[in-house]
């Protein structure tokens, strides 16, 4: 008889013969504080550096229902209806906009079928991929890393299920062209997943889009709305799709303080909006900053800069960290080279330490 512990060897060696990308969200300020003894800013997470609205405040000292289960606000999703322009019983809530995708794969994903992922883009992406053994095929982008419509729908086959399209896109930080989706969205026959975790910062979005049944929309209180801790996110989708939505998803997704906190910020968009203007603000200061030192960065949509270092990103980043910066490495992301690297905006003073770190690194190289 098979013991138990030839059972378990046998369930680990199927295990690692599964090829999952795991997501490496990098350095926190108090593990770089602790490795190298500086005070240190973090530039790498694309976090609001400003925090949520101080009236969420006020819902963290009142609350009181630790003991109780979490059930959905109605004025939280009515809320979101009147800021994005769409009806109520089309939204559904997640843990996050990696939450929201998640239930999506258990949707429409079963093992072998495929999903198309321009790169370079948001890596969570190819982590649920391989979670749910589906088939990845990474479609390259054009130049100005927009998406390369026809590479995408050569790519289309009947196993396709699932289409993702990332706008701002991370970690390059463009807007992609309406027309340009429009036409994936038209031509396709399976769910395109829109990704608008930065859509506040940019110029545009695409909402309209959602007159198509196959197009689903996702939204985050993490970036602009700065509750990132508190993991809420959302999506809008066909009302025909909703019921799956809820039928796969955790039964308590998002917790009720976490829905309280994001109708306050709803409640306050004046203090959103205003976050989001300084912080576009500093993204064209240093925008020229960089220029002005011969860096190759480029325009953003986003609430990070995407740029190409002038030596190895895995050493730029290390020199940046001994310095008391922590921005992102990308030569890891699919699709990147060895010297894309990300940089997220903070507050003044937290990018004029990145621009004096900078200059000393580049006056050593």
């Amino acid at each position: 008889m098979e013991s138990y512990r030839d059972k378990n060897r046998k369930i680990l060696r199927k295990l690692r013969e599964i090829e999952i990308h795991e997501y490496k969200s990098g350095l926190s300020v108090e593990e770089v504080e602790r490795l190298y003894g500086v005070k240190a800013v973090k530039l790498a997470s694309n976090e609001n550096p400003y925090g949520p609205t101080p009236k969420v405040y006020d819902v963290l000292r009142n609350f009181s229902f630790f003991n109780v289960y979490p059930k959905e606000i109605p004025e939280l999703k009515q809320a979101l209806a009147d800021y994005l322009g769409v009806e109520e019983s089309r939204i559904v809530l997640g843990a996050g906009s990696d939450g929201v995708m998640e239930s999506l794969f258990k949707m429409f994903v079963d093992r072998g079928d495929e999903v198309i992922i321009p790169i370079p883009t948001f890596s969570y992406y190819h982590t649920l991929a391989s979670v749910y053994s589906a088939k990845v095929i990474n479609v390259g982008r054009r130049e100005d890393f927009g998406i390369d419509v026809d590479a995408i729908l050569n790519a289309v086959n009947d196993r396709t299920k699932l289409i993702f399209i990332c706008s701002p896109n991370n970690p390059t930080g463009n807007s992609e062209r309406f027309e340009d989706v429009k036409a994936v969205v038209e031509s396709v026959n399976c769910a395109v997943f829109i990704d608008e975790a930065y859509a506040e910062f940019a110029e545009k979005n695409l909402l309209k889009l959602l007159d198509y049944e196959n197009v689903i929309i996702s939204r985050t209180f993490s970036k602009a709305f700065g509750l990132a801790n508190l993991r809420i996110g959302y999506a809008v989708m066909d009302e025909e799709l909703v019921k799956y939505y809820k039928a796969v998803s955790p039964p308590f997704p998002v917790s009720t303080i976490a829905q309280l906190c994001a109708l306050q910020c709803l409640r306050d968009l004046e203090y959103m909006r205003d976050c989001v203007e300084k912080i576009k603000s500093e993204r064209e200061r240093l925008f020229r900053e960089l220029k002005e030192r011969g860096i190759n960065v480029f325009p953003s949509q986003a609430n990070f800069l995407f740029m190409k270092s002038p030596i190895k990103a895995s050493e730029f980043v290390l020199e940046l960290i001994k310095r008391g910066v922590i921005v992102r490495d990308c030569s890891n992301f699919l699709g990147c080279d060895e010297f894309s690297v990300r940089v997220s905006v903070g507050k003044p003073e937290e990018n004029d330490k990145f621009l004096q770190a900078l200059d000393d690194l580049l006056a050593n190289l």
